[in-house]
């Protein structure tokens, strides 16, 4: 069927139809054409995705990918009254061992120069309102089950661990306002092209994808906390090798102000892996991934006392110039 989307709509044949991470992709001519549903992205969004991919390009990113006009002009297309997106990536293996700390800092350096306004994709100073809009929303759910008996155990674990959360998270908000306050952001902590939830996966296991339906405008502190985030709930005995080679890798191109340092603490603060845990829960219908959902905030709140202590150690463990760039680790974290 999209091979004939292919056909029809962009004049192109390919040879073969592969799965790669969760794209459908078609394979010919040496490119991988990646066939993406928008998503609930309108035209002037995908347009302005194009001209970041194009910059990136430009400025010599030979993984990023193109998007393709369908024969009518167009970046979306409809097919069989579905909604499509086609790219087209070169296709490159991606080696068995790269450094990706040196890789991603090199992708941020690029997309801070982005010679236009960004406005559909753009995250930045957003965090604050963020954060207090899901926090107020999730206290709603809460505040309405707090009189009633819990329907299962699920229930159970988020009526009585939200109030911990809740203080987290106004703690990851206090430490994000005292920053904006208290220091300057450098000509360095521009916005930059991010990953809504950068991981080691981002940029494809196989291949070389950076797929810029994945992108935010925002702060690198995003991308950096948002990797050290996913490698340590994978592997909380070992990531931390990992993540001082991480930002050493990093800083070797761009180095981290007291404003980036600080901004990525308070998103390691705010405890996105649980909110998103129970938000998905409420809005799945799927008995069986809310059995799954159900074990991932068991062990979300068996861990926390150990989240507390990797919180504590995180700018000892990354490599953080904590004296020399005074910063500041929340009171009741300190480490005794």
């Amino acid at each position: 069927m999209l091979q004939k989307l292919l056909e029809n709509q962009y004049g192109i044949k390919v040879e073969e139809y592969l799965k790669l991470d969760s794209y459908d992709a078609l394979r010919g001519n040496g490119w991988l054409y990646l066939v993406s549903k928008p998503g609930g992205k309108e035209e002037t969004d995908i347009s302005e995705l194009e001209k970041i991919a194009v910059h990136l390009r430009n400025f010599g990113d030979q993984h990023v990918p193109v998007f393709l006009s369908s024969k009518d002009g167009n970046l979306i297309t409809t097919w069989e009254q579905n909604k499509y997106c086609v790219l087209a990536n070169k296709q490159t293996e991606k080696p068995q061992k790269i450094k990706l700390g040196r890789k991603l800092a090199k992708f941020h350096e690029r997309g801070r120069n982005v010679p236009f306004q960004i406005e559909r994709t753009s995250r930045i100073g957003q965090w604050k309102s963020l954060w207090e809009k899901r926090l107020e929303q999730m206290e709603k759910v809460w505040n309405g089950q707090l009189f009633q008996t819990p329907e299962d155990e699920f229930e159970k674990m988020f009526i009585e661990s939200f109030p911990y959360y809740l203080g987290l998270t106004e703690n990851a908000i206090q430490y994000l306002v005292d920053t904006e306050i208290d220091d300057e952001p450098m000509d360095f902590d521009a916005g930059t092209v991010c990953h809504e939830r950068f991981s080691k996966n981002s940029w494809g296991r196989n291949y070389y994808i950076k797929n810029p339906f994945d992108w935010v405008f925002d702060h690198r502190s995003r991308d950096l906390a948002e990797w050290t985030r996913e490698r340590y709930f994978r592997n909380n005995q070992t990531y931390d090798q990992e993540l001082r080679q991480f930002f050493e890798e990093y800083q070797s191109i761009a180095p981290l102000s007291s404003f980036s340092w600080r901004l990525l603490y308070a998103r390691l603060l705010f405890p996105l892996h649980y909110f998103e845990c129970v938000e998905n829960y409420y809005i799945t219908r799927s008995e069986q991934d809310k059995k799954l959902l159900e074990e991932k905030l068991s062990k979300i709140l068996r861990q926390s006392s150990e989240y507390e202590q990797f919180l504590g150690g995180f700018y000892l463990l990354s490599g953080a110039p904590i004296k020399r760039l005074n910063l500041p680790l929340p009171e009741w974290l300190m480490v005794k």
